[in-house]
């Protein structure tokens, strides 16, 4: 990845400078202070679809501007390391699994194969950032590496099947530290563990303020009736997103509620499971007309913030969530959120204050009904979810804290950072 021009880092940093305010970027800039030309590399396993690829597609160029000489590395495999991972996934996530020793040595040489490839990268790099179970074992194949090595894990691992954690912590234990996005996701490990929240990007396609002609386009592309209350849940097509509670939550509401059902979403490179969900999905809607369900390539960002800002509900009915940032992006247009209540989704959803937090599809129907006969009150939760965004999840956020972090691992044995202004 191309490191930033002094233009563009000019640029970025008086952009954000508009959102946040001059103070915030101050901050940033101190920070950055004692990082400047350190070598940062990232590590995970796709560079489109899901959340941690759309966090380090921004993350990066901002370190850069801030003069941190950051890059980002994807590690590939075969179809049998991708059935591999996604059962560590699941597991993580307490879901009983049984991985063959095959698939645990396809895991294994995959890693092995991408050191090969990406060890002058890392071995001499300040700062590594491997993201999620896919890459653990890289380190392993580096016994000459310099720096310092984090494991950043994004999942909810809060209750993992503990005969895989078992497997995976053989690769995470001789990490120099650790990251988990809530205290209780963290597990037992003997390394210095942190707590970073995910972040949406403000001024990314899927965040920034739209014309309203193009708001009223993909309405039109996609046939939504304007004049009917839309409910939207995006996602990747994932048991874990439970979209058929969400249709489930919709079949009961629309009993009582006139009401169009939006389900948007995408794949992951690294998701073998996504394409039996989406025909899973399309079973249960069965060719009602005012469920829509689409299919959208990795880079549809600007058509999924015109459909958030043209919902009149957001939805994450998630059953378990590491965080779910389509819940911030939601609250960030002004939006309520109905979420699972589960994981990060707790952090962004104050129930009754942010948003509603759901167990069933009763629930969530409930809670819609609600929200589209008080319209006094869902403008008043929409607004203050919006407040709450800008306050605490947005990236300048998140990038204080990865500076925080980095400042604390460099410093080694010093008392006391000078971070200079």
């Amino acid at each position: 990845m191309a490191k930033a021009t002094n233009k563009t880092v000019k640029g970025i940093i008086e952009e954000y400078k508009a959102v946040v305010g001059d103070e915030v970027i101050s901050h940033l800039q101190q920070l950055s202070k004692p990082l400047r030309g350190a070598r940062v590399v990232h590590v995970n396993s796709t560079r489109e679809g899901g959340g941690v690829a759309e966090i380090l597609h921004k993350l990066i160029p901002l370190k850069q501007a801030l003069g941190i000489n950051a890059t980002w590395e994807v590690i590939t495999g075969e179809s049998r390391f991708y059935q591999c991972t996604k059962g560590f996934h699941n597991a993580l996530q307490g879901v009983p699994q049984s991985i063959p020793d095959g698939l645990l040595r396809a895991y294994e040489e995959t890693n092995q194969r991408n050191a090969e490839d990406l060890r002058q990268k890392l071995v001499d790099a300040d700062v590594v950032f491997i993201h999620d179970p896919q890459p653990a074992p890289l380190l392993a194949q580096m016994p000459e590496r310099k720096g310092r090595w984090v494991w950043r894990c994004h999942i909810d691992a809060s209750h993992p099947y503990r005969p895989v954690w078992k497997y995976l912590k053989q690769w995470v234990t001789p990490y120099d530290a650790s990251i988990f996005s809530l205290p209780e996701f963290a597990q037992k490990l003997p390394h210095p563990q942190y707590i970073i929240a995910p972040s949406i990007d403000p001024l990314s396609d899927k965040n920034r303020d739209l014309p309203e002609r193009e708001i009223q386009s993909v309405c039109q592309e996609f046939g939504l009736n304007p004049e009917v209350p839309i409910v939207l849940q995006v996602s990747r097509y994932d048991r874990f997103k439970d979209p058929l509670g969400v249709i489930e939550a919709y079949k009961l509401a629309s009993k009582l509620t006139p009401l169009q059902l939006v389900l948007a979403g995408g794949g992951a490179s690294d998701d073998p499971e996504g394409e039996a969900v989406l025909r899973e999905v399309r079973q249960a809607a069965n060719g009602d007309p005012n469920i829509h369900v689409l299919l959208l390539p990795a880079d549809a960002h600007r058509t999924i913030n015109a459909l958030q800002r043209t919902a009149d509900i957001v939805m994450q009915k998630s059953i378990k969530e590491g965080f779910g940032l389509t819940v911030s992006e939601g609250m960030w247009k002004g939006k309520p959120v109905i979420g699972g209540d589960t994981g990060g989704i707790r952090l962004q959803v104050i129930n009754h204050y942010t948003g509603f937090l759901v167990h069933t599809p009763e629930g969530a129907a409930l809670r819609i009904r609600y929200l589209l006969h008080r319209r006094d009150v869902l403008e008043e939760i929409g607004a203050r979810a919006r407040r709450f965004v800008k306050e605490n999840y947005l990236i300048t956020r998140h990038l204080r804290e990865y500076l925080t972090l980095m400042n604390s691992l460099l410093s080694g044995s010093q008392e006391r950072i000078e971070v200079g202004s």
